[in-house]
């Protein structure tokens, strides 16, 4: 890791290589599969709190080691060791025409708490994405152009302002943390009490435990410019989709005149092109967590189930049980009902979201990746039931130690 030497009067400091690819990779699943509508027009966003509020709380653990990493490296570099506390963790991407001009972090009375900032950047300028480039307004690095796995740090006060010009083409995608010396804004009390609440009622460690569940739909509904209207726009959990190729059908009779959340809680499946997928969904956000794991881990999946899948029959079975029946004329009308619905401009979805449905795609893989993906819930489920004492137990450490 080879990191930029500080300026004195612009507190700063660039890490190279401060992530692994699996985090970025791993980041960038969990965003995409979880993300709802940002703090600004074309932009999404992916919180801790909003994980555990969907039944995904699971989903928090791969964060909580580089929380841990990024906020020692602050400490190091800027000589306040042991006093910070993390305040914010959350996961940005900006789509095209995001932008914000110069600021700095704690530009509003209600974020005098924010002290440092953490950048980590989970995919590359001129690959992913176009403009979008991170200017501070003095000192050096001036210009900042985003590459993958590395982070950038400062601090959250007028000498880094900074602004990020407008993406272009494609979704930048970042890790934002915020620390302060402040404990009342400690993220990490807030979260305990979120998962007290959300995950230890849970008695078993099994897949339909974990299923996500969506949050309220507006939440969902993406427009250009943020407004309320229902007439533009798209629901970003059915983009998503689109963008990988996919459509939804929901094979009960639906009403679409009635609660249009309610739909989206309905059991459904998959279609791709004029073939309709076997599997059966909980819900629109269960087919998308699927849909983006098997996207980003394609190449694993298919080497679980070729060199590690075979040692079990029981594996290889309900692989190979994987099928696809060609669309009726009545089942492809009903997905045409449900994209004039929910993607009202599907030109406006493949411009906001890179599209990834030109892209190979297998069945016996897609199959795998169901398997894999209970496989790897069930895992981090685990892990957060054994890590949750020690964290409670850390945080109140640190509580005591704020208070003398």
């Amino acid at each position: 890791m080879a990191d930029i030497e500080m300026e004195e009067d612009h507190p700063r400091l660039i890490l190279h290589n401060f992530l692994t690819e699996d985090e970025c990779k791993e980041l960038e699943f969990i965003h995409k599969s979880c993300s709802t509508i940002g703090y600004r027009p074309n932009v999404f966003s992916t919180t801790l709190s909003h994980l555990i509020a969907t039944n995904s709380a699971h989903l928090i653990i791969p964060f909580l080691p580089i929380r841990d990493r990024l906020k020692e490296k602050v400490e190091e570099t800027f000589g306040c060791e042991y006093e910070l506390v993390t305040e914010f963790t959350g996961l940005i991407s900006w789509s095209r025409g995001a932008s914000i001009g110069w600021h700095s972090d704690d530009n509003r009375p209600y974020l005098k708490q924010r002290d440092f900032t953490a950048v980590c950047y989970l995919n590359s300028y001129g690959k992913d994405f176009e403009g979008g480039l991170f200017h501070f307004q003095d000192g050096e690095p001036k210009t900042i152009a985003p590459m993958v796995r590395d982070a950038v740090i400062y601090t959250a006060d007028g000498r880094n302002t900074h602004s990020v010009d407008e993406v272009t083409s494609g979704e930048r995608l970042t890790l934002t943390l915020w620390f302060s010396r402040d404990s009342s804004h400690d993220e990490d009390a807030k979260l305990i009490l979120l998962l007290e609440e959300n995950v230890l009622h849970k008695s078993n460690n099994v897949p339909w435990s974990l299923l996500p569940l969506p949050a309220s739909d507006n939440m969902y509904w993406f427009t250009p410019h943020q407004t309320s209207n229902q007439d533009i726009g798209f629901d970003i959990r059915l983009g998503r989709l689109h963008a990988l190729g996919f459509d939804v059908y929901y094979y009960r009779d639906m009403n679409f005149g009635s609660d249009l959340s309610e739909i989206l809680m309905e059991p459904m499946q998959l279609a791709r092109q004029d073939q309709l997928l076997d599997h059966k969904f909980v819900n629109v956000l269960h087919s998308l967590q699927i849909g983006e794991y098997d996207n980003l881990y394609d190449e694993q999946v298919a080497q679980f189930y070729f060199w590690e899948g075979c040692k079990s029959q029981a594996f290889t079975n309900e692989v190979q049980s994987g099928k696809a029946v060609r669309l009726s004329r009545s089942q492809s009308e009903k997905i045409t009902q449900v994209n004039s619905v929910f993607l009202k401009d599907t030109k406006l979805v493949e411009t906001v979201l890179q599209s990834a449905g030109q892209c190979h795609f297998n069945l016996a893989t897609f199959s795998a990746a169901i398997t894999e993906w209970e496989d790897y819930s069930c895992k981090l489920h685990k892990e957060i039931l054994l890590s949750l004492p020690q964290w409670r137990a850390h945080q109140a450490i640190y509580s005591v130690k704020f208070d003398m």
